[in-house]
């Protein structure tokens, strides 16, 4: 078999969880390879993702490993089989590869929770707003690359028009007062968010600078999977997100954004807190 010149994060995904259930197994890879009859060195390639997986090889291996998880198994079986080509493809090896693969996740994810500290979430955000983050001075930035970012992102917010969408986001006061150009931009962003709150796949609340013993100051974005256990959470950075994927990171910002959620106003009072906003700037 042809080794794959791109690896996307799906198919790295796919492997590392065939891996996973091998070392629950208590196999290494040469007793793996001996009791399912598949030669080392393909086994390891299956595994880092540089050669493709049947949906039956996948079943045959979790069956040898003893997985139980029926659910899971079948969901890696999809994943094995699938042969979306997505627009984002276009862009790889054009922007960071994180950017690729957080278009690629986003696509697939049964649902997304995102929290928002100083920044309005990307798929909420105005062309002239997302045109400001990358202005003339960004990072020396060529007007091409600058050109190819702002029409990524916002190609990205096709994935709210999938009718099985949902989006549950909460954003703190500080990223709807930081002006990242003009009072009219401003207004302008924040009528954008409150025309997509409308949408009935789209749960919004914003945190008050007001609400006492806060204590989240990162932003994430947690991104569902076809079963809880293939989920996946993006730590947004500077330069570039990192993404997590063991259960017990999992775990640790699924009970995070439980308690955002927990601080945040209702959905209504959300939506009144922005409109008053508007007036602001």
């Amino acid at each position: 078999m042809v080794a794959r010149t791109v690896i996307t994060v799906r198919q790295e995904r796919l492997g590392a969880e065939l891996r996973k259930f091998r070392e629950r197994s208590g196999l290494g890879l040469r007793e793996a390879a001996r009791a399912t009859g598949i030669n080392e060195g393909k086994l390891s390639n299956v595994e880092s993702a540089r050669v493709g997986v049947s949906a039956e090889r996948v079943r045959f291996l979790a069956s040898h490993y003893g997985v139980g998880d029926s659910p899971l198994v079948d969901a890696l079986a999809v994943m094995a089989t699938e042969r979306v080509r997505g627009w984002w493809e276009e862009y790889r090896g054009r922007l960071p590869r994180a950017f690729v693969d957080l278009a690629e996740l986003e696509y697939h994810a049964s649902y997304l929770r995102s929290f928002e500290m100083v920044s309005i979430p990307g798929l909420l955000q105005t062309e002239e707003h997302v045109q400001a983050l990358y202005g003339e001075t960004f990072w020396g930035m060529a007007e091409e690359q600058r050109a190819a970012r702002t029409l990524f992102r916002l190609r990205r917010q096709e994935v709210l028009d999938q009718d099985d969408f949902v989006y549950e986001v909460v954003i703190h006061e500080a990223a709807l007062r930081i002006r990242r150009a003009g009072r009219g931009v401003a207004r302008r962003q924040l009528r954008h968010i409150l025309e997509q709150a409308e949408r009935p796949q789209i749960d919004l609340r914003v945190v008050p600078f007001d609400v006492d013993g806060f204590k989240v100051l990162y932003s994430t974005l947690l991104l569902g999977g076809p079963v809880p256990a293939l989920d996946t959470v993006l730590l947004d950075a500077a330069h570039a997100g990192t993404f997590l994927d063991a259960e017990a990171q999992l775990d640790r910002y699924r009970r995070s954004f439980v308690e955002v959620q927990k601080s945040a106003l209702g959905v209504v009072e959300s939506r009144d807190f922005i409109h008053r906003l508007t007036k602001d700037q």
